[in-house]
């Protein structure tokens, strides 16, 4: 039996709990509005997570020394070079509280956070449409709106809510007119490790001075969104001090910061999780375009798809969770997100949404 709820309107998905308490704890959940990993905690995170339990008692290190060390030697950077924070969404909160531009400009569609932090500093957000006609790519026009005055520039590779990565060129020509402009380039590779070649898409070598701020996240990769981690790269020491100081001095839990560590051990795991969504990302692209529905072709761990039917209620009763993307610039009514996961859970997926729009057996 449900309980009638007064639903908060949220602007991210994952929102496990509030269908808990309309439909009960006990109702099957499966949450495709999150994309976090498939496979759940890996479980030397969970061991290190019980482990830390008796130095809680201590603050935790506000620098995170042992983190940026082990990150630094994961990413090829030096630990100078790294901060720690309380999630991506915590670092993209001190840049722009830490700089302050008069001028910004992000993508349409992308990351809703990027807008958020700016908009919470007084900062005049410009956006650049991304257009279905297109295919919803970046291309060389956003070189000419990078223009003096901008002081600031958002970047998502792969771009969440489209799955889509730009060409490593031209994201190097944007990173060149940043410099020129006197923009800080925040590029946020979160979603990063799920493409076929993580390496050969990143700009940790374009690392130079304070022009470039990289984030990621323990979140999606190791399923650990729960425990707030994310990391910024950078090789402007000053810049890095100016964001550790625009947060709050101990951001990053003790357990978090064993969470990280455990983490970065766990490369068996990032295997697994890389191989699974490799095999079923295309298996699930093909089921939702067998349903009728056009789908982003998307290189992470999520995709993109538009759907005339509505689907978030018809599917909350069935127990599921997607995240609609009606409030994506961008985008609009008829735009749906599903993460990517296991074959059973794609499955069942497929099966409610052949059941909603007439398409089942």
């Amino acid at each position: 039996m449900t309980r009638k709820t007064n639903q908060t309107v949220l602007t991210h998905g994952g929102d496990w709990a509030g269908f808990a308490a309309e439909y009960g704890a006990k109702a099957p959940l499966l949450d495709v509005s999150a994309n976090v990993s498939p496979l759940g905690m890996p479980a030397g995170v969970a061991a290190a997570l019980a482990a830390c339990a008796p130095g809680c008692d201590r603050y935790p290190d506000p620098l995170c020394r042992a983190l940026s060390e082990a990150i630094g030697q994961a990413e090829g950077v030096p630990a100078e070079w790294v901060l720690c924070g309380n999630g991506a969404a915590d670092l993209i909160w001190r840049a722009a509280l830490a700089l302050r531009p008069g001028r910004a400009l992000v993508t349409a569609p992308a990351f809703a956070e990027y807008e958020a932090a700016l908009d919470a500093v007084g900062c005049t957000v410009e956006r650049y449409l991304l257009r279905e006609a297109e295919g919803f790519r970046l291309d060389e026009g956003f070189l000419e709106a990078i223009r003096p005055g901008v002081g600031m520039v958002f970047l998502c590779e792969p771009n969440n809510p489209t799955g889509l990565t730009s060409p490593r060129p031209l994201l190097l020509r944007v990173l060149e007119r940043c410099r020129q402009a006197g923009a800080l380039l925040v590029l946020d590779e979160c979603f990063g490790d799920f493409l076929a070649d993580p390496a050969a898409h990143t700009l940790k070598g374009a690392l130079d001075g304070g022009s470039l701020l990289i984030l990621k996240a323990f979140t999606k990769l190791y399923g650990m969104a729960g425990v707030r981690l994310g990391y910024a790269l950078c090789a402007g020491t000053a810049l890095l001090a100016k964001l550790r100081a625009a947060g709050q001095p101990w951001a990053v839990s003790t357990p978090a910061q064993a969470a990280g560590l455990a983490a970065l051990r766990e490369t068996g795991y990032v295997e697994a999780v890389q191989a699974l969504i490799a095999a079923q990302r295309p298996r699930l692209a093909a089921g939702l375009k067998a349903l009728g529905c056009r789908v982003v072709p998307g290189e992470a761990n999520y995709l993109l798809f538009r759907c005339e039917t509505p689907l978030i209620e018809p599917l909350r009763r069935r127990g599921i969770l997607l995240r609609s993307c009606g409030n994506y610039h961008g985008l609009g009514p008829g735009w749906y997100r599903t993460a990517v996961r296991t074959g059973p859970e794609n499955d069942r997926l497929l099966a409610a949404l052949g059941e909603v729009l007439g398409c089942g057996n």
